[in-house]
């Protein structure tokens, strides 16, 4: 156990990063299929193929998960992702090619480096050709390269954010992992605590859900999200991987304040990669636990980029 969503069997990730342009994007690869679920709580997503996940429709496995900067337009990264997956033969059969099958979710990392360069389909490629189960690198990598936290106060006063993963075997083989870009409007909390968010010049939190109280709000709609793909060799159907999907939000509810807003693009994937019974009330729950701690372990992974300071700033003893 690496206590990192590649303890799921099944599971691969990869990153591409951009250091230069501060953009980036992570693949989460499930090669053998696995089943999906989504549930979007923000109200600002950029997504493409999340209809697929939702009980009712057609196809039932998804074979990677991409999460991307660049705004809606580091959806062309998927391209890319489903490139490496057509050559390796991977796949939905139709009755002439296999079509990979590759939702996708954005966060908006245009106000942090170069906002005309993107996530396009050669990072979306090499994102997917670096895929491995080695435990996933933490902190500003990949997506996580232009994260930023308290937003909602102006990226002057925001914190950097990042990627964080996190897992938890249950007995019987069972494991459910995560995966964590945040991008949020609000603050991260660990322990009832800010560990990282908005902060004035003297460094000191403003504490994003007092000061929206002050009507000093200056968030901007679809500029900000957290995403995570949830992970498990339990076995789920596609109704319950929803489910488990929509369990999964309160480990972002736990750690982050204010979180779903107008101005977040919060979604959460569910992939199912294996056979094992288990409870999907039980598998919900625990992957709110993996949520949250992967959230923790994006902000406390995270460096200053810039003039953008970090956690390991903000608590130098902490590093």
């Amino acid at each position: 156990m690496f206590n990192s969503i590649t303890d799921v069997p099944g599971i691969k990730v990869g990153h591409y990063t951009d250091y230069k342009s501060l953009t980036g994007c992570t693949v989460v690869l499930a090669e053998n299929g696995a089943v999906g679920g989504v549930d979007v709580k923000g109200s600002a997503p950029g997504t493409r193929e999340t209809d697929l996940l939702k009980p009712g429709n057609l196809v039932q496995k998804v074979h990677a998960i991409l999460l991307t900067g660049g705004s809606a337009f580091g959806l062309d990264a998927a391209g890319g992702v489903m490139q490496f997956l057509e050559e390796n033969s991977i796949g939905f059969q139709t009755n002439t090619v296999k079509v990979p099958i590759v939702p996708s979710a954005v966060i908006y990392d245009l106000d942090i480096g170069d906002p005309n360069v993107r996530p396009d389909k050669k990072s979306g490629y090499i994102a997917a050709k670096l895929a491995s189960s080695v435990p996933v690198e933490e902190g500003c990598v990949g997506v996580g390269i232009g994260a930023l936290v308290g937003k909602a106060a102006g990226v002057e006063n925001a914190m950097k954010g990042g990627v964080g993963s996190y897992s938890i075997e249950l007995g019987y083989g069972i494991i459910v992992g995560a995966i964590t870009v945040v991008n949020a409007t609000g603050d991260v909390y660990e322990k009832g605590e800010i560990i990282a968010g908005a902060i004035d010049q003297d460094n000191k939190f403003l504490n994003i859900s007092e000061y929206m109280k002050k009507l000093s709000f200056n968030a901007n709609p679809g500029e900000n999200t957290t995403l995570s793909v949830v992970a498990t060799n339990a076995k789920l159907s596609k109704e319950e991987a929803n489910k488990v999907a929509q369990m999964s939000h309160d480990g972002m509810a736990r750690a982050i304040r204010p979180v779903h807003t107008m101005y977040d693009g919060d979604a959460i994937f569910c992939l199912s990669t294996g056979d094992l019974p288990s409870d999907v009330t039980l598998i919900g729950e625990v992957a709110a636990e993996v949520v949250e701690k992967s959230i923790i372990r994006a902000i406390k992974s995270a460096r200053k980029v810039g003039n953008i300071l970090s956690y390991k700033d903000i608590y130098p003893s902490n590093k």
